[in-house]
């Protein structure tokens, strides 16, 4: 997972979801409302589809779940579900890009605490805040938290729901990119000035799962070779931060 960030929708299409969300909240209130007659009906609009596109460019040229960053994004998924939730149904930042396997191990599983969801999303928070990433297995696990005593609640309901610690293709596919990074620290390492451009650029290239969060600012920046860099070229490792904004 990483954080991402959402960028803004064209004016008319923002307004299409506002005036859809409009009606279907007037439905809703007098109980003619059909989420998914609703749904299926614009999801063939042209403002759909841009936000679609949108969704997509989000993510890059891969254009990968925004859930397990290791599949292709295939639909639209409601973060707070279309039918619990019917007021959230039209609603943008309610919108994310999802894969099949995510979006059917998620389905309807959408836990509270508080009324706040237990379940990360990736566009509002930064996930690595709640996850840590386990390099000999690949899996994604709950990180643990000091300040309860306990692994994070959030990140174990993520976990749970998304199944990132049973996902055999998943986690080798973070393990691939995992040994990218270390093998560019490694060979930054062995240069008297290691370059923070080349870094920066071959970073972006190579994190295919959104690993450097976790390398530069969770758990993995205390780990080899992550902590050379950062003790012994504080300037590159403070350039990488700036420069990737993690």
């Amino acid at each position: 997972m990483r954080r991402v960030r959402r960028l803004d929708l064209d004016g008319e299409v923002q307004a299409d979801l506002n005036s859809r969300q409009a009606t279907a909240d007037l439905q809703q209130k007098d109980g003619t409302l059909d989420v998914e007659a609703e749904w299926k009906h614009a999801r063939q609009t042209t403002s759909l589809v841009s936000v679609l596109g949108t969704l997509r460019r989000m993510m890059g040229d891969r254009q990968r779940c925004m859930y397990c960053l290791d599949s292709h994004g295939t639909d639209i998924e409601h973060f707070w579900p279309k039918k619990p939730y019917p007021e959230r149904l039209f609603v943008w930042p309610n919108l994310l890009l999802c894969c099949t396997e995510c979006g059917r191990f998620k389905g309807h599983d959408f836990p509270l605490s508080n009324g706040q969801p237990l379940l990360l999303d990736p566009t509002a928070e930064n996930p690595w805040q709640h996850l840590d990433f386990d390099p000999p297995t690949g899996n994604i696990v709950a990180k643990f938290d000091s300040d309860r005593n306990d692994y994070s609640e959030k990140g174990s309901k993520t976990v749970k729901i998304l199944h990132l610690d049973r996902r055999e293709a998943m986690a080798a596919g973070y393990q691939k990119t995992f040994r990218r990074l270390v093998r560019m620290v490694e060979e930054a390492l062995r240069q008297p000035s290691p370059s923070a451009d080349s870094l920066i650029t071959h970073f972006r290239e190579a994190d295919d799962h959104g690993l450097l969060g976790w390398c530069f600012l969770g758990s993995g920046q205390n780990e080899f070779p992550f902590r050379e860099l950062r003790t012994k070229h504080p300037v590159v490792w403070d350039a990488c931060l700036r420069a990737l904004e993690l």
